[in-house]
Protein backbone atom coordinates (compact mmCIF):
# COMPACT_ATOMS: atom_id res chain seq x y z
CA UNK A 1 0.00 0.00 0.00
CA UNK A 2 1.01 3.23 -1.00
CA UNK A 3 1.23 6.24 1.78
CA UNK A 4 0.18 8.68 0.33
CA UNK A 5 -1.85 9.10 -2.90
CA UNK A 6 -2.65 12.17 -4.45
CA UNK A 7 -4.84 12.84 -7.48
CA UNK A 8 -6.11 15.31 -9.80
CA UNK A 9 -5.56 18.08 -7.11
CA UNK A 10 -6.41 21.31 -8.71
CA UNK A 11 -6.29 24.83 -6.94
CA UNK A 12 -7.15 28.72 -8.19
CA UNK A 13 -6.38 31.67 -6.65
CA UNK A 14 -8.70 34.32 -8.74
CA UNK A 15 -7.46 33.73 -12.14
CA UNK A 16 -4.33 31.55 -11.36
CA UNK A 17 -4.40 28.11 -11.52
CA UNK A 18 -1.80 27.21 -9.01
CA UNK A 19 -2.41 23.42 -9.39
CA UNK A 20 -3.94 22.13 -12.82
CA UNK A 21 -4.68 18.01 -12.03
CA UNK A 22 -1.34 16.89 -10.29
CA UNK A 23 -1.19 13.42 -9.38
CA UNK A 24 1.50 11.24 -7.53
CA UNK A 25 2.09 8.95 -5.17
CA UNK A 26 4.92 7.71 -2.25
CA UNK A 27 5.86 4.70 -1.37
CA UNK A 28 6.94 3.68 2.28
CA UNK A 29 11.02 4.21 2.86
CA UNK A 30 10.67 6.29 0.12
CA UNK A 31 12.41 10.15 -0.21
CA UNK A 32 10.75 11.82 -2.90
CA UNK A 33 11.73 15.55 -3.83
CA UNK A 34 9.08 18.19 -4.78
CA UNK A 35 10.96 20.62 -6.96
CA UNK A 36 10.27 23.46 -9.55
CA UNK A 37 10.73 27.63 -10.40
CA UNK A 38 9.22 29.78 -7.79
CA UNK A 39 5.45 30.03 -8.81
CA UNK A 40 5.45 26.10 -9.72
CA UNK A 41 2.49 25.36 -7.33
CA UNK A 42 4.88 23.04 -4.68
CA UNK A 43 3.85 25.61 -1.35
CA UNK A 44 0.25 25.19 -2.65
CA UNK A 45 0.49 21.47 -2.87
CA UNK A 46 2.16 20.88 0.20
CA UNK A 47 -0.06 22.89 1.83
CA UNK A 48 -3.36 20.94 -0.12
CA UNK A 49 -1.69 17.43 1.26
CA UNK A 50 -1.13 19.05 4.97
CA UNK A 51 -5.14 20.81 5.54
CA UNK A 52 -3.91 24.02 5.63
CA UNK A 53 -5.45 24.85 2.52
CA UNK A 54 -8.26 22.93 0.78
CA UNK A 55 -8.04 22.10 -3.02
CA UNK A 56 -10.93 22.97 -5.91
CA UNK A 57 -11.09 19.19 -6.44
CA UNK A 58 -8.93 16.14 -6.23
CA UNK A 59 -8.25 13.42 -3.30
CA UNK A 60 -5.37 12.89 -1.01
CA UNK A 61 -5.08 9.82 0.34
CA UNK A 62 -3.23 8.90 3.59
CA UNK A 63 -2.94 4.75 4.20
CA UNK A 64 -5.69 4.34 1.42
CA UNK A 65 -7.58 6.51 3.47
CA UNK A 66 -8.94 9.36 2.04
CA UNK A 67 -8.55 12.55 4.13
CA UNK A 68 -9.15 15.18 1.36
CA UNK A 69 -9.69 18.26 3.46
CA UNK A 70 -9.03 17.28 6.78
CA UNK A 71 -7.41 19.80 9.33
CA UNK A 72 -3.55 20.04 9.55
CA UNK A 73 -4.40 18.55 13.50
CA UNK A 74 -6.45 15.76 12.16
CA UNK A 75 -3.90 14.80 9.44
CA UNK A 76 -0.92 14.70 12.17
CA UNK A 77 -3.18 12.26 14.38
CA UNK A 78 -3.44 10.11 11.39
CA UNK A 79 0.11 10.03 10.69
CA UNK A 80 1.27 13.12 9.05
CA UNK A 81 4.30 14.64 10.40
CA UNK A 82 5.98 18.41 8.79
CA UNK A 83 8.92 20.00 9.71
CA UNK A 84 9.10 24.35 8.08
CA UNK A 85 11.73 26.09 6.13
CA UNK A 86 12.24 28.12 9.65
CA UNK A 87 12.69 25.67 12.31
CA UNK A 88 10.20 26.02 15.15
CA UNK A 89 11.38 24.88 18.58
CA UNK A 90 10.93 26.32 22.27
CA UNK A 91 14.06 28.27 22.54
CA UNK A 92 14.01 28.80 26.56
CA UNK A 93 13.44 24.57 26.78
CA UNK A 94 16.74 22.50 26.44
CA UNK A 95 16.56 19.77 23.65
CA UNK A 96 15.51 17.21 25.66
CA UNK A 97 12.49 19.28 26.98
CA UNK A 98 11.61 20.26 23.25
CA UNK A 99 11.29 16.57 22.23
CA UNK A 100 9.43 15.65 25.56
CA UNK A 101 6.65 17.99 24.92
CA UNK A 102 6.33 16.94 21.22
CA UNK A 103 5.67 13.76 22.62
CA UNK A 104 2.94 14.89 25.04
CA UNK A 105 1.27 16.74 22.43
CA UNK A 106 1.74 13.65 20.54
CA UNK A 107 -0.14 10.81 23.02
CA UNK A 108 -2.99 14.00 24.11
CA UNK A 109 -1.09 14.43 27.64
CA UNK A 110 -0.18 18.16 27.33
CA UNK A 111 -2.80 18.49 30.39
CA UNK A 112 -0.16 17.15 32.28
CA UNK A 113 1.92 19.66 31.69
CA UNK A 114 1.66 20.73 35.49
CA UNK A 115 4.04 18.06 36.39
CA UNK A 116 7.84 18.77 35.67
CA UNK A 117 8.25 18.53 32.24
CA UNK A 118 11.71 16.28 33.14
CA UNK A 119 9.75 13.61 34.37
CA UNK A 120 7.47 12.79 31.60
CA UNK A 121 9.06 10.60 28.59
CA UNK A 122 12.28 10.59 29.14
CA UNK A 123 13.82 7.32 28.04
CA UNK A 124 11.69 7.99 24.68
CA UNK A 125 12.94 11.52 24.18
CA UNK A 126 16.24 10.79 24.81
CA UNK A 127 16.06 7.63 21.61
CA UNK A 128 14.87 9.82 19.13
CA UNK A 129 18.11 12.39 19.99
CA UNK A 130 19.70 9.78 19.83
CA UNK A 131 18.82 8.87 16.30
CA UNK A 132 18.88 12.24 14.98
CA UNK A 133 22.71 12.47 16.41
CA UNK A 134 21.75 15.24 18.86
CA UNK A 135 22.11 13.34 22.43
CA UNK A 136 25.10 14.92 23.63
CA UNK A 137 23.25 18.14 23.23
CA UNK A 138 20.61 16.83 25.13
CA UNK A 139 20.28 19.82 28.25
CA UNK A 140 21.54 22.92 26.16
CA UNK A 141 18.26 25.34 25.56
CA UNK A 142 17.24 25.26 22.23
CA UNK A 143 18.23 28.83 21.83
CA UNK A 144 21.60 28.72 22.11
CA UNK A 145 21.92 26.01 19.43
CA UNK A 146 23.65 25.91 16.30
CA UNK A 147 21.46 26.38 13.19
CA UNK A 148 21.81 22.54 11.82
CA UNK A 149 21.50 21.04 15.40
CA UNK A 150 17.90 23.24 15.49
CA UNK A 151 16.94 21.32 12.52
CA UNK A 152 18.32 18.24 13.33
CA UNK A 153 15.74 18.89 16.64
CA UNK A 154 12.99 19.66 14.80
CA UNK A 155 13.54 16.51 12.95
CA UNK A 156 13.44 14.27 16.52
CA UNK A 157 10.21 16.76 17.44
CA UNK A 158 9.01 15.80 13.89
CA UNK A 159 9.14 12.10 14.71
CA UNK A 160 8.05 12.12 18.30
CA UNK A 161 4.21 11.28 16.76
CA UNK A 162 5.56 8.17 14.57
CA UNK A 163 4.48 9.44 11.60
CA UNK A 164 3.58 7.37 8.73
CA UNK A 165 4.76 10.36 6.24
CA UNK A 166 6.83 13.05 7.04
CA UNK A 167 6.31 16.72 4.88
CA UNK A 168 9.84 18.51 4.96
CA UNK A 169 9.23 21.98 3.67
CA UNK A 170 12.97 23.01 2.47
CA UNK A 171 14.68 21.49 4.92
CA UNK A 172 17.90 22.42 4.37
CA UNK A 173 17.44 26.14 3.85
CA UNK A 174 20.24 28.25 5.51
CA UNK A 175 22.51 25.52 5.49
CA UNK A 176 26.32 24.74 4.66
CA UNK A 177 26.89 22.56 1.97
CA UNK A 178 28.02 19.80 4.36
CA UNK A 179 25.27 20.37 6.77
CA UNK A 180 22.54 19.85 3.75
CA UNK A 181 24.50 16.49 2.99
CA UNK A 182 24.45 15.40 6.34
CA UNK A 183 20.98 16.09 7.25
CA UNK A 184 19.52 14.82 3.67
CA UNK A 185 21.57 11.81 4.08
CA UNK A 186 20.67 11.41 8.31
CA UNK A 187 16.29 12.11 6.85
CA UNK A 188 17.61 8.61 4.28
CA UNK A 189 18.54 6.89 6.75
CA UNK A 190 15.36 7.31 9.13
CA UNK A 191 13.05 7.06 6.31
CA UNK A 192 14.60 3.42 5.57
CA UNK A 193 14.50 1.89 9.19
CA UNK A 194 11.37 3.18 9.42
CA UNK A 195 9.81 2.87 6.55
CA UNK A 196 8.96 6.68 6.52
CA UNK A 197 7.67 8.00 3.11
CA UNK A 198 9.06 11.36 2.98
CA UNK A 199 7.93 13.89 0.46
CA UNK A 200 10.30 16.96 0.28
CA UNK A 201 10.80 20.40 -1.79
CA UNK A 202 14.38 21.77 -1.47
CA UNK A 203 16.32 24.64 -4.23
CA UNK A 204 19.15 22.73 -3.57
CA UNK A 205 19.80 20.51 -6.64
CA UNK A 206 22.75 18.87 -5.52
CA UNK A 207 20.68 17.76 -2.16
CA UNK A 208 17.90 16.66 -4.47
CA UNK A 209 20.18 15.05 -7.11
CA UNK A 210 22.64 13.09 -4.43
CA UNK A 211 19.55 11.83 -2.61
CA UNK A 212 16.21 11.72 -3.20
CA UNK A 213 14.94 8.25 -4.54
CA UNK A 214 12.61 9.59 -6.97
CA UNK A 215 12.03 13.51 -8.16
CA UNK A 216 8.90 15.11 -9.01
CA UNK A 217 8.80 18.42 -11.24
CA UNK A 218 5.70 20.90 -11.27
CA UNK A 219 5.94 23.84 -13.34
CA UNK A 220 2.69 26.59 -13.96
CA UNK A 221 0.74 24.31 -11.25
CA UNK A 222 1.12 20.93 -13.82
CA UNK A 223 3.37 18.16 -12.88
CA UNK A 224 6.07 17.83 -15.97
CA UNK A 225 8.21 14.81 -14.97
CA UNK A 226 8.04 11.85 -12.05
CA UNK A 227 10.82 9.41 -12.39
CA UNK A 228 14.52 8.65 -11.16
CA UNK A 229 16.91 11.43 -10.89
CA UNK A 230 18.87 10.31 -13.68
CA UNK A 231 15.90 10.53 -15.64
CA UNK A 232 14.11 13.65 -14.61
CA UNK A 233 17.79 15.25 -14.41
CA UNK A 234 17.83 14.29 -18.22
CA UNK A 235 14.35 14.78 -19.21
CA UNK A 236 14.13 18.09 -22.04
CA UNK A 237 10.97 19.60 -20.29
CA UNK A 238 12.89 19.75 -16.97
CA UNK A 239 15.65 21.23 -18.37
CA UNK A 240 14.29 23.77 -20.58
CA UNK A 241 12.58 24.60 -16.97
CA UNK A 242 15.83 25.21 -15.73
CA UNK A 243 18.20 26.47 -17.97
CA UNK A 244 15.35 28.30 -20.07
CA UNK A 245 12.97 30.16 -18.72
CA UNK A 246 13.89 29.08 -15.42
CA UNK A 247 17.16 30.73 -15.59
CA UNK A 248 15.59 33.50 -16.30
CA UNK A 249 13.79 33.84 -13.27
CA UNK A 250 16.54 33.24 -11.21
CA UNK A 251 16.27 29.30 -10.93
CA UNK A 252 19.55 27.64 -9.93
CA UNK A 253 20.59 25.48 -12.36
CA UNK A 254 20.42 21.62 -12.83
CA UNK A 255 23.29 19.99 -12.07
Amino acid sequence: MKVLEVEHLAKSYGGVRALDGVGFSIAPGELLALIGPNGAGKSTCFNIINGQVRADSGRVRLMGRDVTGFSPRRMAGLGAGRTFQIAAVFGSMTAAENVQTALLAAKGELFRLWRPALTLHREEAMALLEQTGMAALAERPAATLAYGDVKRLELAMALAAAPRLLLMDEPTAGMSGPERGALIALVRRLSRVRQLAVLFTEHSMDVVFGHADRVIVLARGRLIADGSPDEVREDPRVREVYLGRGAAAGTRAMP
